[in-house]
């Protein structure tokens, strides 16, 4: 998809095409009606708005449209299945043991029970170990300070997913992706 085609889908598939990278229905809606966007940068700056208005009804909705990390086979598909999309940026999960991806499973069941919901990490380009000590690592936040954490996980994630809808684009300056 192109800017231009994403500034003139109809509400009905912008909402739709903009849950695929978020989905708060609050950060969906607005995003839909702060269109249309002159350029890639525009776009991420009015997400990062949206995203930074937000509340935590808005990012539990985000968080619970992730899979959740339960059991090893689920973990592997959710892998297998997001590996080709991120282009091999996971691809360090591939040699991963299974204590490694054991331990990162019942690392996020703790952590649900702690916060109330899944862990959420920016996947992209960390192996398994690396998510299971940041697992490990956050697991000692404080409710209020890890949300805020998974929240600027969860911008970077949409932020990934909306540079990749669009074609032929790739991220910009690491300093509009806040």
């Amino acid at each position: 998809m192109t800017l231009n085609e994403l500034n003139t889908l109809s509400e009905e598939q912008a909402s739709e095409t903009f849950r695929q990278c978020c989905a708060s229905g609050q950060w969906v809606e607005s995003m839909v009606a702060a269109r249309p966007f002159a350029n890639i940068e525009s776009l991420l700056i009015a997400a990062n708005a949206v995203w930074s208005h937000c509340q935590k009804p808005d990012y539990l909705e985000a968080f619970d449209a992730h899979p959740k990390i339960g059991d090893i086979n689920s973990l592997k598909e959710k892998y297998s299945n997001t590996q080709t999309m991120a282009g091999h940026e996971q691809s360090g999960v591939d040699e991963a043991s299974e204590q490694t991806l054991q331990a990162l499973a019942e690392g996020n069941e703790q952590y649900e029970r702690r916060f109330g919901y899944i862990f959420i990490v920016c996947a992209t380009g960390k192996s398994a170990s690396e998510m299971l000590t940041l697992l490990e690592e956050r697991l000692s936040n404080e409710p209020e300070d890890e949300l805020s954490i998974a929240a600027a996980e969860q911008y970077k994630i949409t932020s990934i997913r909306l540079c990749k809808m669009l074609k032929n684009t790739s991220l910009p300056k690491e300093g509009v992706i806040l």
